[in-house]
């Protein structure tokens, strides 16, 4: 019960935050989605999550998300698949994710298409985006001149559903200007095809900005469920 009112209270905090931050960024807070990372923190808080509203939940690993969505199947979730993916983990996280953030390449494109033959859904696809200038901190993403063609090798391929980009803003940069990067491939993107109307960007730290420049998804993980979590 105690932590079941500590998320309360910390989701409670954070929605305030966010309506707040829709407001200065003259955005309609129904234009967002919460996505609760719970990465490292057992199903157990995801149940307590769902009993609080929580529809949305994001998960880096493969190998710890597997198991935590088995033991929950029941709930009616949607699954986010965040972290950077391996083409050898594309089978697995076809079994359980419901959106995979972070398509950066072509190889993976093709790897999914072969892992969601077994689905009865399309698998939704977010192209992610390196907004870092000089590159060095190995985050992934595909170069804004690689976008578009990447999205239309998504579209081509059966059982991918492209629903739009993701970014991370670099570590010592400007999260404004990354933000700004992201916001003008997501057009580029929406010209071409124009249901990828999702912008994924906006963490803890930085959601407010991403919100002014046009984010759709907020990733927010430690606000909620504190910095360290169970390591299974």
């Amino acid at each position: 019960m105690e932590r079941k009112l500590q998320l309360q209270s910390n989701l409670q905090i954070v929605k305030q935050e966010i309506s707040d931050a829709c407001k200065v960024a003259q955005r309609e807070l129904s234009e967002v989605t919460l996505i609760v990372v719970t990465k490292t923190w057992p199903a157990s808080d995801v149940l307590l999550l769902a009993q609080l509203g929580v529809t949305d939940v994001g998960e880096n690993r493969d190998q710890e998300a597997k198991p935590k969505s088995d033991e929950i199947r029941d709930l009616n979730l949607t699954w986010h698949a965040i972290g950077q993916l391996q083409t050898n983990k594309a089978k697995s996280v076809a079994t359980w994710a419901d959106v995979v953030h972070s398509v950066d390449r072509a190889d993976l494109v093709s790897a999914l298409g072969k892992a969601v033959t077994t689905r009865t859904t399309p698998l939704a696809a977010l192209i992610q985006v390196d907004l870092d200038p000089s590159p060095k901190d190995n985050r992934g993403g595909a170069a804004p001149s690689q976008v578009l063609e990447l999205a239309e090798l998504i579209t081509q391929t059966p059982g991918l559903a492209l629903q739009g980009v993701m970014g991370v803003a670099p570590l010592d940069g400007d999260d404004a200007q990354a933000f700004a990067l992201l916001q003008q491939v997501s057009q580029l993107v929406q010209a071409q095809y124009s249901s990828a109307n999702w912008l994924s960007a906006g963490m803890s730290g930085d959601f407010e900005t991403a919100l002014k420049f046009g984010a759709t998804h907020l990733r927010i993980g430690s606000s909620i469920l504190g910095n360290r979590g169970f390591k299974g």
